[in-house]
């Protein structure tokens, strides 16, 4: 039934799910059963719902990837999501997981291997700040760290065009604030399909302030 459910939310905005890709994700779900019982790779109390909790809120990143898009590169990809799952709606990416824990890299490759995708994906194994630059069209990170941080760790791994889609929960806008004191964020926020309180935050190409700004910003907060 969480199955269909998917299915028909999909559907819903836009997307037809094949066969093959239902599929692939169903390998991702019953790997993951089996690989939580060991490791804790995602909340015990979203495994009864984690076709929509994690796959169905991973898989509406399907329709903010730009078509032209050849690269993608996800942050601290933990159990796949939304790495793992993207790569199956976009089987024309190639896609680099980046995980700096042995134990889910190893399930990352496993996961992978019995999802028989199209592209198997590159997994790097190692901190985000501390591997090669990955220069991907775009940058994923899901329930990894405050808006701030992520902007930090994804500028490397960008190109100058690229897109960074970050899932984002209730307190998106205070985390969009917070961030906005250090960097210019070019970002429009896209409601979830899973929780009406939580954003997808599309990023374009974004910088650090300048130093007279962010004087000038500190002032007028100091003068409210």
């Amino acid at each position: 039934m969480s199955r269909d459910l998917f299915v028909r939310e999909m559907r819903h905005i836009g997307v037809d799910v094949s066969r093959e890709t239902r599929d692939q994700l169903e390998a991702l779900v019953h790997t993951l059963v089996r690989w939580q019982k060991a490791i804790n790779l995602v909340g015990n109390t979203t495994m009864d719902s984690i076709w929509v909790r994690h796959i169905l809120d991973s898989a509406q990143l399907k329709i903010l990837i730009p078509e032209r898009a050849k690269t993608l590169t996800d942050l601290g990809s933990g159990a796949g999501f939304p790495g793992l799952v993207v790569a199956a709606m976009r089987p024309d990416l190639d896609v680099t997981l980046i995980e700096a824990d042995a134990r889910k890299a190893a399930f990352l490759g496993e996961a992978a291997r019995r999802m028989t995708l199209e592209k198997q994906p590159k997994i790097v194994v190692g901190r985000i700040e501390a591997v090669p630059p990955a220069k991907a069209d775009v940058v994923t990170a899901r329930a990894l760290a405050p808006l701030g941080q992520l902007l930090k760790w994804a500028q490397p791994h960008r190109t100058d065009t690229a897109i960074c889609l970050f899932h984002k929960g209730k307190d998106w806008k205070a985390e969009l604030a917070e961030a906005m004191k250090d960097w210019d964020i070019p970002g429009q926020p896209f409601t979830s399909v899973t929780d009406l309180d939580a954003v997808i935050l599309r990023i374009g190409s974004y910088g650090l302030r300048d130093r007279q700004s962010k004087g000038r910003r500190r002032q007028n907060d100091d003068g409210d």
